[in-house]
């Protein structure tokens, strides 16, 4: 690293602030048809609003807050992944926390409790994310390292994954496999402000629980024993990440499915650029995950009119291949 790239956290949290602002704005404004922003506000407050008003309340400011807190949630979350494990290819969903949170909506769905009561499917993601998380937990034990935690985080994704696969194999009719195939592609689109204040509680939860290790996170770079002979308890530091993550990343993707790559990507670009400090890292990318985003969910409406693609397949284009050159990247350093 060069010193040129670092930037004074003060200026990267603002650059990356005033990026968020201006999509978020801009994600106001861009649909099949483009919304005079503040005109739409102001009649979104009359007692009896105008159709520019209620698309402006019910449909476009959903949709944005959505994205900045579940691109914020995802982002920040990869953060403390990638410094507690101390490996730049974590990412949220490694402890088993998507994959639960994805199983336990799918669940909801199949059985038909989602028709039935509203907050069933996110309800059942914050759980399935919780509980696979203490099973990643309990198959490592309490003194496990880094490796043997990933693994068990892998063991766990691949039985959820196949968990989903049986449930969609089982599925008594084509349009409840339609259903649950779309909700796992990730959407921000088609919701409401009721799923916003529904997914928040847990968020605001996790993100609460994230406050005050980065100086732990920092510690650890030194190796877990120094850290520990710093005061710092590694199994108190796992436990409080892994929560944070499971409550955080669980609500998010609750609400708008399974969403890859924002946690692995945004952390791993903003990494040369707080000096590879991680309590620096993880406000930045709490805001450049919010800002990648609305980014792309800006992008999806860009397309053809009748063309309804996604943001979790249009993330997954992007970070595969992004994730595909770090693994070849890594090689090469080790040859």
């Amino acid at each position: 690293m060069t010193p040129l790239l670092k930037l004074h956290q003060g200026t990267l949290a603002a650059i990356l602030a005033s990026l968020v602002c201006l999509l978020f704005v801009t994600s106001l404004f861009i649909g099949s048809n483009p919304l005079p922003v503040w005109q739409a506000a102001r009649e979104s407050l009359l007692d009896t609003p105008t159709v520019i008003g209620l698309i402006f309340s019910e449909i476009r400011l959903p949709r944005a807050l959505i994205a900045l807190v579940t691109g914020a949630t995802l982002g920040l979350a990869g953060a403390a992944m990638q410094g507690l494990l101390r490996n730049p290819l974590a990412s949220p969903g490694l402890i088993g926390s998507a994959s639960g949170a994805a199983l336990g909506a799918v669940g909801m769905l199949y059985f038909g409790f989602g028709t039935l009561l509203p907050l069933a499917v996110p309800m059942g993601g914050m759980a399935g994310a919780l509980l696979a998380t203490f099973l990643v937990y309990l198959m490592a034990g309490r003194e496990a390292g880094s490796l043997t935690l990933i693994l068990a985080g892998v063991a766990i994704n691949a039985l959820a994954l196949a968990m989903i696969s049986l449930l969609l194999n089982l599925a008594p009719s084509p349009y409840a496999v339609r259903e649950i195939v779309l909700w796992m592609m990730g959407s921000i689109a088609n919701h409401s402000m009721h799923d916003f204040w529904t997914m928040l509680p847990g968020v605001l939860l996790g993100w609460l629980m994230l406050l005050g290790t980065g100086r732990s996170l920092d510690a650890l770079t030194l190796g877990e024993e120094t850290a520990s002979t710093m005061g710092i308890s590694l199994v108190v530091l796992r436990w409080r990440i892994f929560l944070a993550v499971a409550l955080s990343v669980g609500s998010a993707v609750s609400i708008t499915g399974s969403i890859g790559f924002v946690g692995l990507v945004v952390p791993h670009l903003l990494r040369p650029l707080v000096g590879y400090q991680p309590s620096r890292l993880l406000l930045g990318s709490a805001l450049g995950g919010a800002a990648l985003l609305l980014a792309a969910d800006i992008a999806t409406r860009l397309f053809p009119a009748g063309t309804d693609i996604k943001v979790g397949v249009l993330t997954s284009l992007v970070g595969a291949p992004f994730f595909l050159y770090l693994i070849l990247k890594s090689r090469r350093y080790q040859l």
